[in-house]
């Protein structure tokens, strides 16, 4: 129903804007009927949400082919990158925020606060831009944007790849640090771990049994989170690097007020977050076996 409702609010008409320069009372006429747009809103709201439950979410006004298969167009390209960026998030935040959490207040503390604020505000945008202009167009590494299926050309596809994943990938990175910082502190306080420093196990064992598993809870929340964000779309750097993800879709369907088009996408969006949050909770049964009773 919120998503019916938020739909509705996009003002425009998106019969009109459909049929552009083509437009004629008598084909707006059609087209308006075929749509159920000259239906009252209660009876448009039962008919998607009919057929949404049994998979059609309706036809484009502005291509004319389904939802559905324009989302599954557009699906490969969002979760390569959204992987990529996770990873990417991973492989910064893990290290940086280990080490900072187990030398407070030190140099290598300070650094790791520093960077993560920078990765936090600078905006994603500006930082696609100048991984653009250096490894694009002054040094020629890389191309400025674009994508490949994975099938057509490997190569192609991983080269057109790194910038995106490196963007989005830090921005989400610099987050995910600062939980890692905070839930390792927060671990290493625990009276279960000074017992077993005072058993005489070493620095190693105490961080791998004690800690490490107690500080993973967190970790895997906010992992859920950031990668549910980044299924649902990055706008701006798909818009930067020509990423023909789920976002950029979104976003064609608002500036045309393609309803189903947009209906769809917002659903999808909110389906991904249902089903990250439930593999996360599930996966904390896994990681401490105590939340099973």
């Amino acid at each position: 129903m919120i998503v019916f409702a938020l739909v509705q609010l996009v003002p425009g008409d998106p019969i009109r804007l459909a049929l552009g320069t083509r437009f004629d009372q008598e084909t707006y006429d059609a087209l308006l009927a075929r749509s159920g747009l000259d239906q009252p809103l209660v009876q448009q709201y039962f008919s998607w949400a009919g057929r949404a439950l049994t998979g059609d979410l309706g036809v484009s006004f502005r291509s004319g082919e389904t939802v559905t298969s324009q989302i599954a167009e557009r699906l490969p390209a969002t979760l390569t990158l959204a992987v990529a960026s996770i990873l990417v998030a991973l492989v910064i935040a893990i290290p940086l925020g280990t080490l900072s959490a187990l030398r407070p207040r030190s140099v290598v503390d300070r650094v790791a606060t520093v960077l993560s604020q920078i990765g936090i505000s600078v905006p994603e945008f500006w930082m696609a831009i100048v991984l653009i202009l250096v490894f694009a167009g002054t040094l020629g590494w890389l191309p400025s944007g674009g994508y490949v299926p994975l099938t057509d050309d490997p190569v192609g596809w991983l080269r057109r790849l790194v910038m995106p994943a490196v963007v989005t990938g830090v921005v989400s990175g610099s987050v995910i640090t600062r939980f890692v910082r905070s839930s390792v502190l927060e671990a290493l306080g625990a009276d279960h771990v000074r017992t077993a420093q005072a058993k005489g196990l070493t620095s190693r064992q105490v961080f791998t049994w004690h800690v490490l598993r107690n500080a993973l809870l967190p970790l895997v929340t906010i992992t859920g989170v950031q990668l549910a964000y980044l299924l649902s779309g990055v706008v701006v750097v798909e818009i930067v690097f020509s990423w023909p993800g789920l976002g950029q879709l979104a976003l064609q369907a608002v500036q045309a007020r393609d309803y189903p088009v947009l209906q769809g996408a917002i659903l999808l969006f909110a389906v991904v977050f249902l089903v990250i949050n439930l593999v996360v909770d599930l996966l904390y049964t896994a990681i401490d076996p105590r939340i099973r009773r």
